[in-house]
């Protein structure tokens, strides 16, 4: 995103923060986290260690930088998203093979840990202690059995702006697959490279309508879900073949249509019109638009909308703090959690 374009959407961010909160509520402006993403990108990252020589990366960086987020995009109201147990199990029924190359035996932080077992101890204990700490504050916590965080992030992206057409969610995530997801109410916010995704940057970056985002990404696949595409069919090859796709929201069957009518010109029509059964079901495993939930965990979800979070709870906060040694990593500790968090709870009460 260049200068004008970032400048553009922190002047809107900044605009909308002088309102007067009796005028607010807790949907204007809702941050949605991505959290193991953001938790792993700090855990490899950060080689923070208490006193004791203990690990504590992830723990750190996780709640640094929702500090950040939270200074930087002023939200009315945080919503911390984690995959819950078995999160692929849905989306594996429809392909077996889904997500099979993402549990390599492989260390990612080499200067801290001998092994991956005693990695994955450490990641599974952060991610653990991570959670109490959230208790102490006013944010809400989200995570469904055999649910994977893109179905609740989409659920509540999609549900809050219909329901509040003035409100604003930025989904904090270095995943790509969100931006099927961007409209005018809601942003990407790639907290890494400062990039805010929203409707301008996806058609200047990918060249095509945003609403086809859907389209493009089942075309192209995803190798690192194990999400197969069209054979012959790279990123400029999909605006060659289909610039359609650049300006009119397209459906899987207008691929479909416009590869027969065109099959004798290039053998990748062929390959769409022989594998179209697949690669409706690729497009329905990547679709967040209509997000793999059952009708009790979208009951639940509403009334999780509506629900009060907690008051920020200072002293326990501090104390787990000083039990695990957090030290510098978060400087003026009791200002950091006063400036950051004491606002959101007087959006969140009913």
């Amino acid at each position: 995103m260049d200068n004008d374009g970032l400048f553009r959407i922190l002047d809107n961010i900044k605009e909308s923060d002088t309102k007067n909160f009796k005028d607010s509520s807790k949907h204007d402006r809702v941050l949605i986290i991505d959290s193991l993403n953001l938790f792993l990108r700090n855990f490899s990252m950060l080689n923070y260690v208490n006193p004791e020589g203990v690990h504590v990366g992830g723990l750190g960086g996780f709640l640094k930088s929702l500090g950040s987020l939270v200074n930087t995009l002023t939200p009315t109201s945080v919503y911390i998203v984690f995959d819950g147990e078995g999160s692929s199990t849905n989306r594996k029924n429809l392909l077996p093979e889904y997500k099979s190359n993402r549990n390599l035996n492989r260390i990612t932080n080499w200067n801290t840990f001998e092994s991956f077992e005693e990695e994955l101890d450490s990641k599974i204990g952060q991610i653990g202690r991570l959670v109490h700490y959230l208790r102490f504050l006013p944010v809400k916590i989200i995570s469904l059995s055999k649910t994977e965080a893109d179905d609740v992030i989409a659920y509540l992206s999609t549900k809050i702006t219909n329901s509040h057409t003035e409100g604003k969610v930025y989904i904090v995530s270095r995943d790509r697959d969100f931006i099927q997801l961007v409209n005018k109410n809601i942003i990407l916010y790639d907290s890494m490279s400062k990039e805010f995704w929203d409707e301008d940057l996806v058609r200047k970056f990918y060249k095509i309508n945003p609403k086809n985002f859907i389209i493009y990404k089942t075309l192209l696949g995803d190798p690192s879900d194990k999400i197969s595409g069209v054979k012959g069919l790279g990123k400029k090859k999909i605006l060659s073949k289909f610039p359609e796709i650049q300006d009119v929201e397209l459906t899987m069957d207008c691929i479909y249509d416009i590869s027969s009518k065109k099959y004798k010109d290039h053998e990748v029509y062929s390959r769409i019109i022989l594998n179209i059964e697949n690669l409706k079901r690729n497009y329905n495993l990547m679709d967040l638009k209509n997000p793999m939930l059952n009708d009790q965990q979208i009951k639940y979800l509403n009334g999780y909308i509506e629900e009060d979070v907690p008051p920020l709870d200072v002293k326990n906060f501090i104390g787990l703090y000083n039990i695990d040694q957090l030290g510098g990593v978060l400087r003026n500790l009791d200002y950091w959690l006063r400036e950051n968090f004491s606002y959101l709870y007087n959006f969140n009460k009913n």
